[in-house]
């Protein structure tokens, strides 16, 4: 009983902060800036542009899973990024090479303008985010997307050798919450 109390205390001062801050900015609080979101956006809506940017994808998050691991804080994770752009765009033109592509891949962090997605039991808001783009060729095709700070796709499995993709925010609230 006394940790059921002492849960919803806590939960009812967590409450009064954010309703605090919302008041001190209008109510209008900026939750985007708490998150680094990924796109990989293909050359095209073709059946091939499509299937080689799932390939890119997952050699991206194959090779920044290990890059991130760790990572607590989205400045860090951007600054790791940042310092990681040609190797990314490396991984990016390496693959759309072994698949017969040869329009490559130019990757940046930027700040966007995006509408309101669900990923999973999370959504998103419209509005400006730090971002990772990823585009292939013209980049004019529909993209693959999710964050990156929380780490929603960057999770190793065992020793790191197998990237899971999974949403750390759905398991701390089952954990919790049962």
């Amino acid at each position: 009983m006394k940790k059921v109390f002492i849960l919803i205390a806590a939960l009812a001062a967590l409450l009064i902060v954010i309703n605090v801050f919302a008041a001190e900015d209008g109510g209008k609080q900026d939750v985007n800036a708490d998150y680094l979101r990924i796109h990989i956006r293909a050359n095209s809506n073709c059946d091939a542009d499509q299937n080689v940017k799932y390939k890119v994808k997952a050699a991206v998050v194959e090779a920044l899973t290990p890059l991130l691991s760790g990572v607590s804080s989205k400045e860090k994770a951007m600054e790791i990024i940042s310092e990681n752009l040609a190797l990314i765009d490396e991984v990016s033109d390496g693959v759309l090479r072994e698949n017969g592509f040869y329009y490559g891949a130019q990757s940046r962090l930027c700040e966007e303008d995006f509408p309101t997605r669900t990923y999973g039991a999370l959504t998103l808001e419209s509005g400006i985010y730090d971002a990772l783009i990823v585009d292939l060729g013209s980049g004019e095709g529909d993209n693959w997307w999710c964050v990156v700070f929380p780490p929603l796709c960057f999770v190793a499995d065992g020793e790191g050798e197998k990237v899971t993709y999974k949403s750390l925010i759905v398991e701390w609230f089952e954990k919790l919450f049962g």
